[in-house]
């Protein structure tokens, strides 16, 4: 695997697109909001079950909301 993959996010983006503060997200996903806010700057990556959750609440497809740079 090539270490120098990073997995970015949309999340912010998004959230904010949908008028959702991060603690609002956060307990829609039953997590922290520092885990929202870790989420959105790239010092941790969720789970592949927070990840779909993180889908689901904010109705876009996981492509739509992960990439690789």
């Amino acid at each position: 695997m090539d270490d120098s993959l990073i997995l970015h996010n949309n999340i912010k983006d998004t959230r904010k697109e949908q008028n959702l503060s991060q603690t609002q997200l956060a307990e829609i996903v039953g997590v922290s909001r520092n885990t929202i806010s870790s989420i959105e700057t790239g010092q941790f990556n969720p789970t592949a079950k927070l990840a779909l959750l993180l889908c689901l609440a904010l109705d876009k497809k996981f492509e739509e909301l992960f990439y690789f740079d």
